[in-house]
């Protein structure tokens, strides 16, 4: 009888360990998915490997060839000199083009357009051969944003690298709600600050310590965590990471550092990255994530 019993027990130990072991094995195929899936959305013909140049409008005529000479320089790509001109007042960009060039907004031949902004967008997308241009605005700045599917980033970009799946770093955070959402000031790498609008802290527990991060909100689906742990400029990307998390539910968050990834400013000089604030630096070694690779 007692033999029995054993039989049974090691049986039903076998039968949880499986189980634990098949759990384990998802989860690792979800993350690497959600990876490969997340270096497709880097290589797109519009991803960030593209972007080729950022230039700050000034007031009056901007120029627009190939070439330093003028005040935004397409790449070699461009094979005319001359593209064009912006005309920038208080805000408002008109582009007119140069007779002989070719360019289209939407699949349309121009000639000349009034540039909308990417905020609050969508942003006019002026494209010419492999070069696609738009007026983006950060703060009280306006500048245009060039990106060439045809650059060399992303021609030779070898992949991302990322630290192997831990399911220790996916914990179960709790979310503490303001009032009302706060207006926050998060550091970009311009020198300046970003206003954003944050709903509250999560904490949460890992490696044995107790801590806290502070989302800010770029839609109404999702929390954005912009976060520098210790091994920021040693194995990570020393500007620190972001993480994405679905909104809480039941009061609580879901945070997976496996899927932490590299800011835009990792791939390009030319991104305008908010960094992480004081408040989401922490005093732990995250060793999950994407690697300083680039």
């Amino acid at each position: 009888m007692f033999a029995k019993l054993r039989t049974a027990l090691l049986v039903m130990g076998l039968i949880s360990l499986l189980g634990s072991t098949s759990c384990r094995s998802g989860y690792i195929r979800d993350v690497e998915k959600w990876r490969v899936d997340h270096e497709t959305e880097l290589k797109k013909d519009d991803g960030w490997l593209t972007v080729a140049g950022l230039y700050w409008l000034k007031d009056g005529t901007n120029t627009i060839g190939k070439g330093d000479k003028y005040d935004v320089s397409l790449t070699d790509s461009f094979k005319q000199d001359g593209f064009g001109k912006i005309d920038f007042h208080d805000g408002k960009a008109v582009l007119t083009v140069a007779p002989g060039v070719e360019a289209t907004v939407d699949g349309k031949l121009i000639s000349t357009v009034e540039l909308a902004s990417d905020d609050p967008g969508p942003a006019t997308k002026v494209t010419t051969g492999s070069q696609t241009f738009y007026l983006i605005k950060r703060e009280d700045k306006f500048g245009i944003r060039l990106k060439d599917s045809d650059s060399a980033e992303r021609r030779n970009f070898d992949g991302e690298h990322w630290f192997p799946v831990d399911q220790s770093y996916r914990v179960i955070g709790t979310f503490e709600p303001f009032d009302m959402a706060k207006d926050v000031e998060i550091p970009n790498v311009m020198g300046g600050t970003f206003k954003m609008k944050s709903p509250g802290i999560v904490g949460f527990r890992l490696q044995g310590k107790d801590l806290s991060l502070q989302p800010v909100v770029e839609d109404d689906k999702s929390l954005f965590f912009i976060f520098k742990d210790r091994t920021s400029n040693n194995e990570t990307y020393g500007a620190g990471r972001f993480l994405y998390t679905d909104n809480p539910v039941n009061g609580q968050v879901v945070l997976d550092f496996n899927k932490a990834e590299n800011p835009p400013c990792a791939y390009t000089t030319f991104a305008t990255c908010p960094i992480p604030p004081l408040q989401n630096r922490m005093d732990v070694e995250i060793k999950a994530g994407e690697l300083k690779t680039h």
